[in-house]
This record gives C-alpha cells, sequence and structure tokens, in this order.
C-alpha cells in the first residue's frame, strides 16, 4: 500500500475528534474515493459495534445488556475491537508466512503508537531499581502498569531477560 492510500487515513488522541466520528468521516471519504480496501477494514470495525453493550436491569429485577447508542461509544471501546481485529489479522497474516497486509496497515492507523524497544529500554533504566525484586522478571507488572497498552509485554519480556543477563 502507497503512503498517500492511507495518508489521510488514521486517528489519534491529538485531533480532538472521537474515534467514532473520525471512522465515520473516513468511510465517507473512502466511498467516495473508491478506496475499497479502506473502506472494507472501516465496515469490519464497525460491524463489530453490536459487541458493545452495557448492562441494564429490567423492571422484572432480570439484569441483562443492551447495545451501546453511537454517542455511548467511546475510543477505548472503538480501541479494544481494533486491538482484537489486529490480533486476529496477525494470526492469519503469521498462518500465511506474510509480514503484512493493507487491511492490518489500516487497523494500525487507527492505534496510539506503540512504544518502541529504545523507549521502553530507556524508562526501565531511569525509572526500576532492580536490587528491589529478586529477578528482573518481577518488574514486568509495573512496566506494563506505567505503559498500558502502548507495550507489548512479549516485548518488555525480552527486554527485562536481555538486561538480566
Amino acid at each position: 500500500m502507497t503512503h498517500t492510500e492511507t495518508g489521510n487515513y488514521g486517528w489519534n488522541k491529538d485531533m480532538q475528534i472521537p474515534l467514532v466520528k473520525k471512522l465515520k468521516d473516513d468511510l465517507k471519504k473512502a466511498m467516495l474515493g473508491k478506496n475499497d480496501p479502506v473502506r472494507d477494514a472501516i465496515r469490519l470495525v464497525m460491524g463489530e459495534y453490536p459487541s458493545l453493550t452495557v448492562p441494564i436491569t429490567l423492571d422484572s429485577g432480570k439484569k441483562t445488556t443492551r447495545v451501546k447508542k453511537p454517542e455511548e461509544i467511546t475510543d477505548d471501546d472503538l480501541l479494544g475491537i481494533i486491538r482484537k481485529l489486529v490480533k486476529s489479522e496477525k494470526t492469519v497474516l503469521e498462518i500465511k508466512q506474510q509480514d503484512s497486509s493493507d487491511y492490518l496497515e489500516i487497523l494500525e492507523s487507527y492505534l496510539p503508537k506503540m512504544a518502541t524497544r529504545e523507549e521502553i529500554a530507556d524508562w526501565i533504566k531511569e525509572n526500576i531499581d532492580f536490587s528491589g525484586f529478586k529477578n528482573s522478571m518481577q518488574a514486568m507488572g509495573t512496566i506494563m502498569k506505567h505503559f498500558g497498552k502502548l507495550a507489548d509485554g512479549n516485548q518488555v519480556k525480552q527486554i527485562l531477560q536481555d538486561l538480566g543477563k
């Protein structure tokens, strides 16, 4: 996929626009521009909306759920859906023995930028005192708490193993 094809698509928190609105706008733009890969990827994300539910209690006292209304859908809800689709696509690509796909690149353009190996390693060196842990792996929880979903747990584990040598 060329850079110009995905250049106008994607999202980040600095845009000051909810992700749900950006997806709608990008879908419209992709349809008008006849950009089928982007259109199809966004439609797959939107197809997951019914999985977003909120718990409710009926008049009878029975507990159930209902689908979230569009105005109730948060950026975190959508980022969770996109992460799930990215994970699924990576599994498919692994089976096909491919590195990437247009679909994966489009989905990833809507996710926050992941922390790089260097950023994680630098943060660990500046903030973690390994003398307080029996082994370096015990620092994993602290590190993951700091980076949240912006760091891959397997990558953090590998960095800790490398530092422990």
